[in-house]
């Protein structure tokens, strides 16, 4: 776990903090854009759409997964606003999904495009872009799972919060032994590197099938059922204090949804071939069209 990389002291910006997080979220994005940006490419399509999208799913992905936290933990958000709003924690998945949904499909409208065509053609990108993503979030020590005597539990010391009895108690009502002082640091599943290893499967499958003939949108569908459904597993593990639905997580119920959205566009997409831009590689575009 490394939260912090370096430092850099600049003229008239002052000092700057360079964390692993912030360069994962960067390499995320990146990763993702690369892969919609071969898909384009083998789509003989203008690969200047990737940036875009990038562009688009960064602004609206960071400001939905801000608004998705502030409303989720408004108790703390009204007791301490402005440390809620500039808090570097806080970036909810879902809550970037939605929003980087809506600034996308914003922009796809605006080219043009049809929004199942491109989603089909993000699909692998977002799959790849979640792995490198939830690395971050292990080098932070965010979001990790409940406490484990297993091999592969790690410890938090300096996590967000540290992975101490007296915070898994509190924050996220674990069951641990009376005689376990607080400020004990407990080994937890490191469920950030369990969701990062299955999406990077994730990516590999829909990388592979994304010259499958079907029509626009089932890639997009097959994304949503196995994202939600590695989402629904790693919950389990999660050390959460929104299992407002019995043992079920309000991510759980939330990817459920999605499954079945994710279920209905595979059932019907599937039954229809392609559209003639959307049945596998073509010729490079022009010099110039890249």
């Amino acid at each position: 776990m490394l939260p912090e990389l370096f430092r850099l002291n600049l003229p008239v910006v002052g000092q700057i903090t360079i964390t692993s997080f912030g360069l994962l979220l960067a390499l995320a994005f990146l990763a993702g854009y690369q892969a919609i940006r071969v898909r384009l490419r083998e789509l003989g399509e203008p690969t200047d759409l990737a940036g875009d999208i990038l562009l688009a799913a960064l602004i609206g992905g960071m400001l939905g997964a801000k608004v998705y936290y502030l409303l989720l933990t408004w108790d703390r958000t009204l007791a301490d606003p402005v440390t809620a709003v500039f808090s570097r924690s806080g970036l909810v998945w879902y809550g970037g999904l939605i929003g980087g949904t809506l600034a996308v499909a914003w922009v796809i409208r605006r080219r043009g495009q049809s929004f199942l065509h491109v989603a089909d053609v993000a699909a692998p990108g977002l799959a790849l872009a979640h792995a490198v993503g939830r690395l971050g979030c292990f080098m932070v020590g965010d979001d990790y799972g409940r406490p484990t005597d297993s091999w592969l539990g790690v410890a938090f010391p300096k996590g967000y919060p540290p992975s101490t009895a007296g915070n898994l108690r509190r924050d996220f009502g674990a069951a641990i032994p009376a005689d376990v002082p607080d400020s004990a640091v407990l080994e937890v599943h490191p469920t950030q590197l369990y969701e990062s290893a299955l999406l990077l499967v994730i990516f590999l499958v829909l990388w592979r099938l994304r010259n499958t003939p079907r029509a626009a949108g089932w890639l997009f569908g097959l994304w949503m059922i196995l994202t939600s459904a590695e989402r629904i597993l790693v919950e389990f593990l999660r050390a959460k204090d929104d299992r407002f639905f019995g043992p079920f997580t309000l991510d759980q119920v939330l990817s459920f949804a999605i499954l079945l959205v994710g279920v209905g566009l595979v059932s019907t997409r599937g039954r229809r071939p392609h559209a003639a831009t959307n049945q596998g590689p073509r010729e490079a575009p022009a010099e110039g069209h890249a």
